[in-house]
């Protein structure tokens, strides 16, 4: 089951086509979703998560929780959706296509996929393009 949780206003309504579009994602890299939930939240509750959890006192726009059973994805991502938009403006690319990179790369975290390195980082990005590949029309047409 896919939940989410305060869902900003560019992608309300496409609850359907977001879990369908992670299901998708899932099974190109043999996993499945089992219990995962994407939180929307503000700079100021990410970043009380980011110091609690990851003694990191910032705003941040995704922190991932992952549950690990084998290929099936339990988990609880956390977007920080303030950030997300100031990222968009930043990178030049609009709010949903930054969102949507977002919540790919929380599902690529659970799925066993890193960005510590330059070299994650390169692959990280490489198989968010993959999952955005995937996107259904519908979210890139808000």
């Amino acid at each position: 089951m896919i939940q989410f949780v305060n869902l900003p206003k560019v992608i309300e309504g496409c609850e359907q086509d977001l879990s369908d579009w992670l299901k998708a994602c899932a099974k190109t890299y043999g996993s499945r979703i089992k219990d995962l939930v994407y939180q929307f939240v503000d700079d100021e509750e990410i970043t009380r998560i980011n110091i609690q959890h990851l003694d990191h006192d910032y705003a941040t726009d995704i922190i991932t929780f992952g549950y690990e059973e084998g290929k099936k994805i339990s988990g609880e991502v956390y977007i920080g959706h303030q950030t997300v938009a100031y990222n968009a403006i930043t990178l030049r690319t609009n709010e949903l296509d930054e969102l949507c990179r977002v919540i790919a790369h929380g599902l690529l975290h659970l799925i066993g996929f890193d960005d510590h390195t330059d070299e994650q980082k390169r692959e990280m990005r490489n198989e968010e393009e993959k999952c955005l590949i995937l996107c259904p029309k519908i979210l890139n047409s808000k």
